[in-house]
């Protein structure tokens, strides 16, 4: 990293938010250097979107659109010039904000900013979007809870901004992206990687689940297309053989008549490999006959039944302790196995293997949600190794997962480290805590930096066209 220091002279500002800046810098509110625009009405322009970490795009550059609305009615829409400041109105105080390279349109849900020639259009994008400029929406949007704020103009139009001379601004801009860019290829890199340790994390439990841990063993059809060959001693059998299953209808609801229990729902056997009591489960009520058929038990397997999407059919949870007063929720279902019949950890690792989870997407049926029938479960087929061979290939996968899992959480930190490095870099640069006039930095192209931007973003980032965050269950 770049060795910057400290401008020779401040002089205090006077403001909470930063307190000094360099000498020879002013400091502005914002209105005297932004402006209001009026409506113009433009509707034959492209439409404009914002991220949270790209700023202001074209919305036919979003690569993954959550909503596909747009309003027939385009009159009230309005025009962004290149160099306009744009605000999303009820997200501006999460940080989505950005000054347009575009000419294009934006809803009624959008603030638009005409900015001033004494700002540079890259530093003005930088200066907006820094932490603290965020913070300044955050405090001049009227609102309750983190869901719905609108920005109030008046009240914002006063925050101080700081604007150095124009030829600094081009250097700062010119710093920041080359940086930004040396950052994102980092973080690229290290998504990768962790891409390639799921996928051999993924290897690991195919390998075992399916081929055991004997490379000299010899092998047989197991009858199953896409099972395939299994060491010969091994069964293929149906899973209703092995285990009950049992499709869980117990609801969110709280009811005067039942009993209050805990409920493990669907996020949490999404998100995670095993559930336990320090999970924060939901309060809801339960009948006796529910809690008595759902209440989860040691060696129990949960897999998510319903989903939007047909790739998350059933997605596999263990757990390895019984939970008195934890019940299996609707969406899912509750595996127990037959004791003397097959581990409940192994039956877990086989639902996540490849050729057993192949057969539950097949077998999901609906158009915009998807769903599982117990008799497709019931019906699926498992391979089945001897007891003590199911033990030993649980604690082959365990220990080799447990290495990997490592491995994932140390990029996962590393990439978290160089985010905040990223953001106090921008903040200091912009408010001029550091010094960049004399530092050399190589030209970074704006379609690289924005490919390398779209790697990094956040998958949550996008903001729709009509300006609002679309918020997930």
């Amino acid at each position: 990293m770049m060795k910057l220091a400290p401008y020779p002279e401040y002089r205090e500002t006077g403001e909470t938010w930063f307190k000094n800046v360099p000498a020879h810098w002013k400091t502005l509110p914002l209105c005297a250097v932004a402006r209001t625009k009026s409506i113009t009405n433009c509707v034959d322009r492209e439409l404009l979107s914002v991220y949270l970490d790209l700023g202001v795009i074209r919305f036919s550059d979003v690569k993954e659109k959550r909503t596909n609305a747009t309003s027939e009615d385009l009159s009230k829409y309005q025009a962004v010039d290149p160099g306009d400041f744009v605000l999303n109105n009820q997200q501006a105080w999460r940080g989505s904000v950005g000054v347009s390279k575009y000419s294009g349109i934006v809803s009624p849900a959008y603030l638009v900013l005409e900015v001033h020639s004494e700002l540079y259009p890259d530093y003005a994008n930088v200066l907006f979007r820094d932490r603290k400029m965020v913070n300044q929406y955050l405090v001049s949007s009227k609102g309750v809870g983190s869901i719905q704020r609108n920005l109030y103009w008046p009240h914002l139009k006063r925050a101080t901004v700081a604007i150095p001379p124009v030829d600094e601004q081009v250097r700062i801009a010119k710093v920041v992206k080359s940086k930004a860019a040396q950052i994102n290829k980092f973080i690229r890199n290290k998504r990768r990687l962790i891409e390639l340790l799921k996928e051999q994390k993924q290897n690991v439990i195919n390998q075992a689940v399916t081929r055991g841990l004997d490379p000299k063993v010899n092998f047989k059809p197991s009858g199953v297309e896409w099972i395939g060959d299994i060491p010969e001693h091994w069964d293929a059998r149906r899973l209703r053989t092995l285990a009950a299953v049992r499709a869980s209808g117990v609801d969110k609801n709280t009811n005067e008549d039942e009993v209050p229990v805990m409920l493990c729902n669907y996020v949490d056997v999404y998100k995670n490999d095993r559930i336990t009591a320090a999970i924060d489960f939901m309060k809801a009520t339960a009948t006796p006959e529910e809690i008595r058929a759902f209440e989860l038990k040691a060696g129990d397997v949960i897999i998510t039944k319903d989903s939007e999407s047909w790739d998350d059919i059933a997605i596999p949870t263990f757990v390895p302790e019984t939970i008195p007063g934890v019940v299996c929720a609707y969406h899912l279902a509750l595996i127990r196995p037959f004791s003397g019949e097959i581990e409940g950890e192994f039956l877990f690792r086989a639902f996540s293997s490849d050729p057993v989870a192949d057969q539950f997407r097949i077998a999901a049926t609906g158009v915009t949600r998807f769903g599982l029938a117990q008799g497709a479960i019931k019906g699926a087929f498992f391979p089945l190794p001897p007891l003590e061979e199911q033990r030993a290939i649980i604690a082959h996968i365990n220990e080799k997962c447990a290495e990997i899992s490592q491995a994932i959480s140390r990029a996962e930190r590393e990439i978290e480290l160089m985010r905040e490095y990223r953001t106090r870099l921008i903040s200091d640069v912009v408010t001029g805590q550091v010094d960049v006039r004399g530092i050399e930095v190589p030209e970074v192209a704006d379609e690289e930096l924005l490919a390398l931007e779209e790697d990094t973003a956040d998958a949550d980032d996008v903001i729709d066209d009509e300006g609002d965050m679309d918020e997930t269950d």
